[in-house]
């Protein structure tokens, strides 16, 4: 059975499929949906185009509130529900095999990295590149850094995984990505890890299927309330590192589908 119930519906032949996991994220989401849509229908662009919103299992009524957004014309908006909370990984993974649009974008419904920002993943060239949204390309566009202690941690946990020879990227865990659409699809079908090493996992698998993987410097504005726990949180993205290496030497990897 699936963990998961979309209430409200899609279209077809979109060009952007916009991906948000949500945790206890009902006072933050309408101001951001409200923003993402004034760009989507100001730019016109990535018209016709869909908002996927994961509440993956929240006790603050997010689905309500996502809910409560009227979308415009050319923007389908989608809600899904896990009924128990099961990490941001999984919320990722239900968001992007619910996709339907030519590219997926994945972002934090805080907009840390502000939607303005698309135009610098697409200008990493071509539809079958990742674009990796990154706050260490140029530390000069991070208008409002991390506490200290959050930003030590994300230092040495990049370290982890470069160490590991997991990905040569400064930043992986920037929540602003930027993927093709059948490539966000085919990896909902294989990812494994449910908590916040996920983006590692996704950037690995993408690679070893033929996709480069580029960073790319954006914008960035630290936003309190962040849904990382250091303790607990460091010690399972640590654990999970160690797993995807296991992967990597073992050449567990999944392998790249037939579709793609």
């Amino acid at each position: 059975m699936q963990d998961f119930a979309v209430v409200s519906g899609a279209g077809g032949g979109l060009q952007l499929s916009v991906v948000i996991p949500a945790f206890n994220e009902a006072k933050r989401l309408p101001p951001t949906l409200q923003r993402i849509t004034a760009y989507l229908t100001t730019d016109g662009a990535w018209l016709p185009a869909e908002i996927i919103v994961v509440d993956d299992g929240s006790a603050d009524g997010t689905a309500a509130a996502a809910r409560s957004l009227e979308p415009p014309a050319g923007v389908v908006l989608r809600v899904a529900n896990h009924r128990q909370n099961r990490g941001k990984g999984a919320a990722v993974r239900t968001g992007f095999a619910l996709a339907t649009g030519a590219r997926v974008l994945l972002t934090d419904a805080d907009l840390s990295a502000p939607i303005e920002e698309l135009p610098a993943l697409v200008s990493a060239g071509g539809d079958r590149i990742v674009a990796v949204g990154s706050r260490a390309v140029d530390r000069r566009l991070v208008e409002r850094p991390q506490p200290r202690h959050r930003d030590l941690m994300g230092r040495t946990y990049n370290l982890v995984v470069r160490s590991l020879g997991l990905s040569r990227l400064h930043d992986t865990q920037c929540g602003f990505k930027l993927f093709p659409g059948t490539l966000a699809n085919a990896l909902a079908g294989v990812q494994r890890l449910d908590g916040f090493a996920f983006d590692v996992e996704l950037l690995m698998v993408a690679k070893s299927w033929g996709y480069p993987v580029c960073e790319v410097a954006v914008r960035w504005h630290h936003k309190e309330a962040s849904r990382v726990l250091a303790g607990r949180h460091s010690i399972q993205m640590l654990r999970d590192l160690v797993r995807l290496r296991w992967w990597q030497t073992t050449r567990a990897l999944p392998p790249r589908p037939d579709s793609l």
